[in-house]
């Protein structure tokens, strides 16, 4: 197939271009092209909002929309003269408000989550501009992404924890539940749309099963050979968890049986994790999301 993917240069749009060029597809990105591009694209040099000509009389089979945080986004993208077939974008799972009953359906009434704030209102405008543009379009929304080439401090801030044999201060008895979705398992779900094209346009995907942060904090340490002495953090005392731990203080989990009846298995989080600590410890200068965390520990909780 000929694939558009917007990005392609971090961490879940790279990750989709090295798959896809794996699996023998012909992958394009379009990026503005500050860092390096996956070896065997063709780029197309752009910013998504400033597209010119770049993509006039071009053709696809597919756009893989994994940048688009707006409806500007959306809309630059759609008013180009490029002709394509099927439209998969990546939203959130930050559409659906804190206050929705849980799991999260896709039928669910969808508005403002005041954890996430603007980023899934502005979410929710993509998603929308879509559907009345292109309404069959698939839309994705997943919970928290992890695999290779992650660029955010949330992984790495465990593993760097372990590997310095430094304890985990835990927020609260770290009984707050986590829902994770392996990259590659993204890609897995988006092959399977475009061979089969449900009905269904709007899917949640996530691991079934949802993990503790205890039970993941342990997770990250096994993986470098070590286990966490635990700090728990008192959350009476009203220290903002964000200073000292890589996940908001929000607890949800998403329904995906609709994911399942397609692709019923997902990577075990132990198979995933293990994959991302190697990469990591080969590249620890791709995580360049960095926030003080081990400062902050050290000067206010140690």
């Amino acid at each position: 197939m000929k694939l558009l993917i917007m990005g392609g240069t971090t961490f879940v749009s790279k990750f989709t271009a090295s798959y896809f060029l794996k699996k023998g597809h012909s992958v394009t990105v379009l990026n503005r092209g500050c860092r390096e591009q996956v070896a065997g694209v063709t780029h197309l040099q752009a910013d998504r909002l400033q597209l010119g000509n770049v993509l006039n009389g071009k053709v696809f089979d597919a756009v893989l929309d994994i940048t688009a945080y707006t409806a500007e986004h959306v809309t630059a993208l759609l008013d180009s003269d490029v002709t394509f077939g099927d439209y998969i974008f990546i939203s959130s799972s930050a559409v659906y408000p804190e206050t929705n009953p849980q799991p999260f359906s896709e039928d669910q009434p969808c508005g403002r989550n005041a954890v996430w704030g603007d980023y899934g209102t502005n979410k929710l405008a993509a998603e929308q501009v879509l559907q009345e543009r292109c309404p069959h379009a698939y839309i994705l929304r997943p919970p928290y992404f992890y695999g290779l080439f992650e660029n955010l401090y949330r992984e790495a801030f465990a593993f760097d924890c372990a590997m310095q044999g430094r304890p985990f201060y835990l927020p609260g008895d770290g009984d707050m539940k986590l829902q994770f979705f392996h990259v590659a398992d993204l890609c897995r779900f988006i092959e399977i749309l475009l061979a089969k094209h449900p009905t269904d346009r709007i899917f949640n995907v996530g691991n079934p099963a949802t993990v503790t942060v205890k039970e993941w904090v342990a997770l990250c340490y096994e993986m470098a050979g070590k286990a966490p002495a635990f700090v728990k953090v008192d959350k009476q005392k009203h220290i903002p968890q964000r200073d000292y731990f890589c996940f908001h203080d929000y607890e949800y989990v998403l329904d995906v049986s609709k994911q399942c009846v397609l692709m019923p298995d997902t990577l075990p989080l132990t198979d995933g994790l293990r994959e991302e600590f190697v990469w990591y410890r080969e590249n620890p200068d791709s995580v360049y999301f960095r926030k003080p965390y081990m400062a902050y520990i050290d000067a206010h909780l140690a």
